[in-house]
Order: C-alpha cells, then sequence, then structure tokens
C-alpha cells in the first residue's frame, strides 16, 4: 500500500486503500486510522464485518478491476480476468436456461444423484443449490454437460449459486452501510438522550466521541441495532440530508 501510494502521489493522483468490504488489508487500515490501538493489533477475521465475502478464492473478482484502474495490471493479465468473468456469467446463464421435471429425458440419471427424486420442474441452478449436488457432479450428468474448463471460473459458478441468499444479504449490508458510512454525527450530541441505547453503548459512543455513523459502527460493541437507533434519532431531530433517511 506504502509503494501503490508514493506511485499515485509522484503522479498528483489521489491515494486509494480498499474499502473494509474490500480486503482484509482495508479493515486493517480502517481499525488503526479510526480506532487506534494500545497492542499489537492482529488481523483476525472475527474484526471483519464482511468476512462473507472477504475470501481468498474470489480475491481477483474483488480487486483486480481496482488494480487495473491503478495501473497494477498488464494487458494479458486482464484478458484473462474478463474472459473468466464471461465464462462465469455464461455458464450461470446456461445453467439457469436447462430445466428438468420428473417426465424429462434424462431424469433418472439425475435422481439417482438426489437424496429424493424430483417432483416439480427445476433449472440447473435450482439443482445446483441442493447440498448433496455439486458443479461437478450436475455436470456429469448428460443434460448438463460440458463443465467449464477453467476450475477456478466452476469453483466460483458453485459458490455464488448455493450461497447466494447468504452473499445478497450481505451486499444489502453493505449498501446500506454505504447509505450512512459519511453521515455526521454532532460534535455536541449527548448520547444519554438518545431513547433506546443501553448504558454501555452510551458509554462507548461517549468516550469515542465518533464523528461519523461508520466509525460510529467500528467501535467494539456497538451493534448494527444501535446504530439503527442513531439513526432514527438524527431523522428525528432533522439532522439526516435526504438521501441519508433510507435505513
Amino acid at each position: 500500500m506504502a509503494g501503490l501510494n508514493a506511485s499515485l502521489y509522484s503522479q498528483d493522483k489521489e491515494g486509494w486503500s480498499p474499502r473494509r468490504d474490500q480486503a482484509y488489508m482495508g479493515v486493517l487500515i480502517d481499525d488503526l486510522s479510526t480506532m487506534g490501538t494500545k497492542e499489537p493489533y492482529r488481523m483476525f477475521t472475527s474484526r471483519a464485518e464482511y468476512r462473507l465475502l472477504l475470501r481468498e478464492d474470489n480475491a481477483d473478482i474483488r480487486l483486480t478491476e481496482h488494480a487495473r484502474e491503478l495501473g497494477l495490471i498488464d494487458d494479458e493479465r486482464w484478458a484473462r480476468f474478463n474472459q473468466k468473468m464471461d465464462n462465469m456469467a455464461t455458464e450461470r446463464q446456461r445453467l439457469a436456461s436447462i430445466w428438468m421435471n420428473p417426465k424429462s429425458e434424462g431424469i433418472e440419471e439425475l435422481n439417482q444423484r438426489l437424496k429424493t427424486p424430483l417432483t416439480r420442474e427445476a433449472s440447473g441452478e435450482d439443482l445446483l443449490r441442493r447440498p448433496e449436488l455439486s458443479y461437478e457432479q450436475l455436470t456429469q450428468l448428460s443434460a448438463f454437460s460440458p463443465a467449464l474448463e477453467d476450475p477456478q471460473a466452476a469453483e466460483q459458478v458453485e459458490i455464488q449459486v448455493k450461497y447466494e441468499g447468504y452473499i445478497q444479504r450481505q451486499q444489502d449490508e453493505i449498501a446500506k452501510s454505504m447509505r450512512h458510512e459519511n453521515t455526521k454525527l454532532p460534535a455536541d450530541l449527548d448520547f444519554s438522550l438518545v431513547s433506546g441505547l443501553s448504558n454501555e453503548v452510551v458509554a462507548k459512543l461517549t468516550e469515542s466521541k465518533p464523528e461519523t455513523i461508520g466509525i460510529a459502527s467500528r467501535i467494539s460493541g456497538i451493534t448494527p441495532a444501535a446504530i439503527s437507533i442513531l439513526l432514527v434519532y438524527l431523522k428525528k431531530q432533522g439532522l439526516l440530508k435526504k438521501g441519508e433517511e433510507a435505513a
């Protein structure tokens, strides 16, 4: 990060660091710059509220586009990345377009892989969401072959389909957090007047004196529920801008 930002500075360009939802490095930098530390800092996964998205298998998906914009990725690697993304999108569309029902050709082959026989129409993506069926097993069936040749792209397709609900939920949380990340907290705000906050939360906020909702949300012991209560209070007091009111 130091080398990257030194290079950007020498070119009179704005500095860059990853957000908390983009990399563990982003969590570390944000923690140290907003909260400081009284002891050696250790990077635990528990420090990252969006750790479901911060997996080693999707590091390229999270960061390659940013690296390209920053001049860190050459044309060959960029082309490989885009080809992988295209292959993943095409494969998901293919699986979603193939449907099986109890009378379909090849249903017996499929039922042998399932814990219970298929009783209603289902797409390839529907079937892949079943815990007993992996992408490799699904694409071994005649109706869903061939599989992707790139094992990393195939792994991503399986993860994205099987955990789509959990991933979407976390992405929604990130979008909500981003809306309020820079919402200012009045310097003279008396947290004891905010109805619904526990004494512990009031004490921590009073001691820390966070400048924004984003900083407040990262104080140890400050729950999402407490942040929601704060936002409601700010709205009632007319301290939220129009674009910040959606919670």
